[in-house]
């Protein structure tokens, strides 16, 4: 239409456009999947897969291993192995490589609970990486089947010349107390009252945290690295069978045996399991 002025007028039709509050045709279908997109959003957010850990005790551990720290969150029911797994994924060490300490060694089938595990506690790891193990000459289990194959050819250690002349002194007044059949883990006190090769007494103390066995005598202490030690071999005494000898080999040949006479029986395999552990490459 041309208003007076000769120009044109253009009129807006209005009589289709929907009212501000009513929603357009197909509105309705994009809005549900709108909703539907915001709501699992929005539960993606919520869960993070951590629900399960969430739900539990949870302890904080120090895990020490090759002079590293590294901090761990698991929960207080998880087992040793689940540990060790655990360790695994912090430090790259294979769970068959690990020895895992916690006032001895750390049981695989007892969880973290069992054990009295608390929050903070020091987790010591002790093992070698493959490329660690490849790189060693002679493997421990080596000499171990050879020093083993050596004491079948012998008669009874504890009839020996050598070590008769110790066992003779008889039981020592102040050894600790033993038990025959049975196994505990170490205590946390040395174990002492026992004999050497020369008749002087002797005690162990376990320094987990530094890896060492310390052998104390009344002149000395010798600091010794567990991963040092090639083979422990024991032997019940004859007529006292709740006590043992015991001797740690420090070099590849038997010369190098340090004997400790009287240990008591419940704490043998403790002390093999500490220095050697389940696996023994080194």
């Amino acid at each position: 239409m041309a208003t007076q002025d000769g120009s044109a007028e253009v009129i807006m039709e209005s009589d289709t456009r929907p009212n501000d509050g009513e929603p357009l045709e197909g509105d309705s279908e994009s809005s549900s999947q709108t909703d539907s997109g915001n709501a699992t959003t929005q539960d993606s957010s919520i869960s993070n897969g951590d629900d399960a850990d969430e739900q539990q005790e949870m302890v904080d551990l120090k895990i020490i291993w090759n002079k590293n720290k590294y901090d761990l969150k698991i929960g207080i029911d998880a087992t040793g192995a689940m540990l060790k797994d655990k360790i695994h994924s912090l430090t790259g060490l294979p769970p068959s490589m690990q020895k895992v300490m916690y006032k001895g060694l750390l049981p695989e089938e007892k969880t973290l609970r069992e054990i009295k595990v608390t929050n903070g506690a020091k987790i010591m790891v002790v093992g070698s990486t493959m490329n660690d193990v490849l790189a060693v000459n002679t493997p421990k289990e080596v000499i171990q089947q050879e020093v083993k194959a050596e004491e079948n050819k012998k008669e009874p250690l504890c009839r020996q010349k050598l070590h008769r002349k110790v066992l003779d002194k008889g039981k020592p007044e102040d050894i600790m107390p033993a038990v025959k059949g049975t196994k505990e883990r170490l205590p946390t006190v040395p174990l002492s009252g026992m004999f050497n090769k020369s008749g002087g007494k002797v005690r162990l103390t376990f320094k987990l945290e530094q890896d060492q066995l310390w052998i104390g005598t009344k002149e000395r202490t010798e600091k010794v690295p567990m991963g040092s030690i090639k083979n422990v071999v024991t032997e019940p005494i004859e007529g006292h069978e709740d006590y043992h000898m015991m001797a740690f080999q420090l070099g590849p040949t038997e010369a190098s045996q340090y004997w400790v006479y009287w240990v008591p029986a419940q704490f043998v395999d403790a002390i093999k399991d500490t220095v050697l552990g389940k696996w023994q490459y080194f």
